[in-house]
């Protein structure tokens, strides 16, 4: 993997205003190989919520169903994980093999989630991290649009229309992670 790919991660309060800037990225153009969205569906007025998989497509029941089948035809891999903290998550796009390769590498680093070290996998600073997984404990959502610097900016600025809760850039240097 190329050292110097940035990540632009947004917070959002809603699934709606979730799908409304992944909506938005694909109508400007944006890759949707580079974006992975994450989130809980803990607020389901169910009791009874099923998953199963059928050749590349995996299907939800459950409040936010639509939503969720929606991002699974988009992007590349999803996945459904229970993670000690955070309760059960569902995740599309890159995100899923980062997290199953920091599951795998035993990359997880003390206090964080294996989300956290699929994150911080991809240079997303550990102080970040622990805001994000906050983010998912308390039932938001998070939008990541990982690429070079140009696709990131680009994406940014897409994201900066939406309705986030809250967005930052994160750069990866050759020598380690920082932030912007």
């Amino acid at each position: 993997m190329n050292n110097q790919r940035d990540a632009v991660v947004a917070v959002y309060g809603t699934h709606v205003d979730a799908e409304q800037a992944v909506k938005q990225l694909q109508r400007a153009g944006i890759d949707m190989r580079t974006l992975s969205i994450v989130g809980k569906d803990s607020n389901t007025d169910e009791h009874v919520v099923g998953y199963y998989n059928t050749g590349d497509r995996m299907k939800y029941w459950g409040k936010t169903g639509a939503f969720w089948g929606g991002f699974w035809g988009l992007l590349f891999g999803s996945a459904f994980f229970s993670i000690p903290g955070i309760g059960p998550v569902l995740a599309a796009g890159p995100i899923v093999a980062w997290i199953v390769g920091a599951m795998e590498g035993a990359a997880l680093v003390g206090g964080i989630s294996a989300i956290g070290a699929g994150l911080y996998s991809i240079g997303i600073p550990k102080d970040s991290v622990v805001e994000y997984e906050t983010a998912l404990k308390t039932d938001k959502y998070l939008l990541v649009v990982h690429g070079s610097a140009k696709e990131v900016e680009a994406a940014r600025g897409f994201v900066e229309k939406t309705r986030y809760v809250s967005v930052n850039t994160h750069a990866r240097e050759l020598v380690g992670a920082g932030s912007k």
